[in-house]
């Protein structure tokens, strides 16, 4: 999003970095749009939730038709790309399968995929950051894990309250701590694929808060949205693409090299033309891996 326009120190963003590459003759000249997607919960994987916003829709209704409107564009999705990194590159591959019809080509840095490994370690850090606005504190003592982990609602994902007030906290705070940076993000994630209308902040979670058991049920909400299981589904959305690229740094510190290995080989598997790489890196400040995805969308939509 707004991000990339930024200053940034001893690199380029990304207006600078595609203005470099088009002086280089790496690329020709494109129009480069970042629509802001920021939200109440720290991100956006840039799908339609009941619980964030319809996001998808906000892209493909009303972004690309205003930007084909207002400048100078080759209005099809043989000209159109779609690119990001991490929540952007997961929304990048997720909108080639579900929206095939708006992109040509799309650009897969780092995107979040199997998920089994990506969300489950961090998610007892989640659960120790939530239970400090537990309705009663704890105190040293006897615990009875029955009578608690059976409180109303937590068997089922549901709130008790403790989601609620670690988002009042976390909102008035001007610096958030790592733990609740990453708390934040689990909550959106939980927003994002298991949105309920009916849930007291309308989503669950896939994890009893208080015993920290998987709730089967709940997590298969979370599958059907991992790019590692929809391949089949959208094979000939896939095969459309004028280009598809993907990339990540074989030390991921979320483990997202090893999705994106099984992304690749399913895609492989499928027929479905791609380019995977990797590289000696991990998941921060990765926007010069750019120099690559953005020739290699360029060739693939240029006319």
């Amino acid at each position: 999003g707004l991000s990339h326009i930024n200053w940034k120190p001893f690199s380029d963003n990304v207006p600078e970095r595609a203005a470099r590459l088009i002086f280089d003759r790496k690329m020709g000249p494109v129009v480069l749009v970042f629509p802001d997607c920021f939200t109440a919960l720290g991100g956006n994987q840039y799908v339609n939730s009941s619980a964030i916003g319809n996001y998808a829709d906000y892209l493909t209704r009303e972004i690309i038709p205003f930007v084909d409107r207002q400048f100078r564009t080759l209005p099809s999705r043989e000209h159109r790309g779609c690119f990001g990194k991490s929540s952007g590159g997961y929304g990048s591959i997720i909108h080639a399968m579900k929206y095939a019809k708006h992109w040509g080509a799309v650009a897969d840095h780092s995107g979040d995929a199997y998920f089994d490994f990506v969300y489950w370690h961090d998610w007892p850090n989640t659960l120790n950051e939530l239970a400090k606005h537990r309705a009663v504190k704890r105190k040293a003592g006897v615990y009875n894990a029955r009578r608690e982990a059976g409180r109303k609602g937590l068997a089922g994902g549901l709130d008790d309250g403790r989601i609620r007030r670690f988002l009042e906290a976390v909102w008035k705070k001007e610096k958030l701590s790592g733990a609740e940076g990453h708390c934040i993000m689990n909550l959106c994630m939980a927003a994002t694929y298991d949105p309920d209308p009916k849930a007291p902040l309308g989503f669950r979670v896939p994890f009893n808060m208080e015993s920290g058991e998987l709730i089967e049920k709940r997590w298969r909400k979370w599958r059907e949205h991992d790019p590692i299981n929809l391949v089949a589904k959208y094979r000939e959305q896939l095969k459309s693409m004028r280009g598809l690229y993907l990339d990540c740094g074989w030390r991921d510190q979320y483990h997202i090299h090893y999705g994106m290995r099984i992304l690749s080989r399913r895609l492989a598997e499928a027929g479905i033309r791609h380019r995977y790489e990797e590289f000696d890196d991990n998941h921060s400040d990765i926007d010069y891996r750019m120099d690559t995805s953005l020739p290699f969308l360029y060739r693939a939509l240029r006319p």
